[in-house]
């Protein structure tokens, strides 16, 4: 039982506050602060307190009966904390508030009395304390942050694409002053991961000793006993940059995140449904809206504290240790080969190379903001931002020849002629693709993509797919992708190329033609036929 008259004494002698008392006591706070309201409230009872009087007395006066006594109001049926327990172990989401208003419905339905919500709440922690053994964390100023996902997401739509991308939100906590801050992600690799714990720390304004985590692969590789997990190598460097300590929380025990969890909650109850009411086309956007809806939960006051997490994160930032003066940057590490369009393809997008280094393998060093390229001695060759989206190109002009047109295999002339050979409306639609971006070097791979369907499709399939094309204004790469095998399905054998001739009829060192293949008339007419494309280009 707490000791009233030494609460009363420290609050309104020594003008002490409920948080400070239960701090010198080392009892809870909201026991300290819920007594305190009861005894304001109660009117057989004040301070200065009567001569003699002791902690029975006044426990009788201000809540009618004596803490311990077993003097329970049999009238009032008593709820099923065992079956409630479970559920709130069970069912995500769960709340106290759910289990009550069933309970009291129920007992309502049946004509027996019920607890108010107060009293069903303090005598469900009362059972809970009597009947689960349970670890019991006091937060310690700047000790600790805790880290995780929230469990909803949101969709965000590509205003480029019309693509539906999600948006994962990462909550991170101080235990001591419940100070929150959570950002979105449309990728939790680790690249993203080490950036918004970086943000983390800078909206906190300081490192924690420890940063208590979950069990995902961004962070843990291997927890099976908790003793000695093994951490993912980046954040543990992440870690070691900024001087803190990477707790794990063990495997399936939401307990040892306990304020992380409760903060999901919150945001999962709470803001989470006005962001829900608005449609999002960028991160930015949705980033701004919850950062915006964060502030004002952060300085909402607290219902059983004095203040707000503001409040008590000013406290708290002052004795977390400094930031570094640079954040980690986690590097992504790639060789690849510099293409005939002077670009090399890195995570589903393109980065220009300079001309020199055609051909040539490069390294690619890459964080989650910026792409570098460096020769394989090591020289620095460029810098890009790297991409937001896939598919995206990134292109220096500088990079490129003067006359990249006829600088290698791959140009205009090169796809155009390649074009004719199939029919006029693949033409037209590589003529289209050509023109289609700034610089014509970013749709050859679109064009050889096209050119490409012929190795199992008909000239005559590719031909007719690129007139439906033509006539729905879709002369794109991913239109012909999707229609051309329906397409060459309708034509049956003729949509696709001849079955390959059986062994006896292939010739060692060559390969079989027609015999009118090699006629005088045939080779005439289409040298005829390419000196005039020939003359049409320099015309043009």
């Amino acid at each position: 039982m707490l000791d009233y008259k030494d609460i009363i004494i420290k609050h309104y002698a020594l003008s002490l506050s409920g948080s400070e008392i239960a701090r010198q006591l080392g009892v809870s706070k909201s026991g300290v602060n819920d007594f305190l309201r009861a005894f304001d409230k109660c009117e057989s009872i004040s301070y200065p307190l009567p001569p003699g009087i002791t902690n029975y007395g006044i426990a009788e006066l201000v809540y009618g009966s004596v803490p311990g006594s077993g003097g329970r109001n049999e009238s009032i049926e008593y709820p099923d904390y065992e079956a409630d327990a479970r559920l709130m172990a069970t069912r995500k989401n769960m709340t106290l508030v759910f289990l009550w208003n069933r309970y009291s419905k129920k007992c309502a339905e049946e004509g027996k009395r019920f607890y108010q919500y107060r009293q069903y709440c303090e005598l469900y922690n009362k059972w809970c304390e009597e009947n689960y053994e349970t670890a019991h964390f006091d937060a310690v100023i700047a000790q600790k942050m805790e880290v995780d996902f929230a469990g909803q997401t949101f969709n965000m739509t590509d205003p480029l694409t019309g693509e539906i991308m999600t948006i994962v939100v990462f909550v991170a906590i101080l235990p001591y002053s419940q100070y929150i801050y959570a950002e979105g992600m449309l990728s939790t690799k680790e690249p993203q991961w080490i950036e918004v714990n970086n943000h983390a720390l800078d909206y906190f304004g300081g490192v924690p000793a420890l940063v208590v985590c979950d069990n995902c692969k961004q962070a843990v590789t291997v927890n099976r006993d908790w003793i000695e997990p093994e951490l993912n190598k980046d954040y543990a460097d992440w870690a070691e940059h900024n001087g803190t300590v990477i707790l794990p929380a063990k495997v399936r025990k939401p307990k040892f995140k306990s304020s992380v969890e409760n903060a999901v909650g919150i945001l999962e109850k709470g803001l989470f449904h006005k962001l829900e009411e608005h449609q999002y086309f960028s991160l930015e956007q949705f980033n701004r809206d919850l950062w915006k809806e964060l502030e004002a939960l952060n300085k909402e006051p607290f219902k059983k504290k004095e203040y707000n997490r503001y409040f008590y994160w000013e406290e708290e930032k002052l004795e977390l240790m400094p930031l570094p003066s640079m954040h980690y940057e986690y590097m992504e590490r790639k060789t690849a080969k510099v293409s005939s369009d002077f670009h090399v393809r890195f995570d589903n997008a393109y980065y220009s190379v300079d001309k020199a280094y055609l051909h040539k393998k490069v390294s690619i060093k890459a964080s989650s903001t910026v792409v570098r390229i460096y020769s394989l001695t090591g020289e620095y060759l460029c810098e890009w931002p790297r991409a937001t989206r896939k598919g995206q190109w990134s292109t220096n002009p500088n990079h490129l020849p003067d006359t990249y047109k006829g600088f290698s295999q791959w140009n205009g002339p090169y796809f155009i002629q390649k074009a004719q050979l199939v029919g006029k409306n693949t033409e037209s639609v590589i003529r289209t693709i050509l023109k289609s971006r700034p610089y014509e070097v970013q749709t050859y791979r679109m064009c050889l993509g096209i050119l490409n369907f012929t190795k199992n499709y008909s000239n005559k399939a590719l031909e007719e797919c690129c007139k439906q094309a033509i006539a729905l204004n879709k002369q794109k790469y991913t239109f012909i992708k999707n229609t051309i095998s329906v397409i060459a399905d309708d034509l049956g054998v003729a949509g696709y190329r001849h079955s390959v001739p059986s062994k006896k009829e292939l010739v060692r060192g060559g390969f079989v033609m027609p015999p009118e293949a090699s006629s005088i008339d045939t080779l005439l007419s289409r040298s005829k036929f390419l000196a005039d494309q020939m003359r049409e280009e320099v015309d043009k």
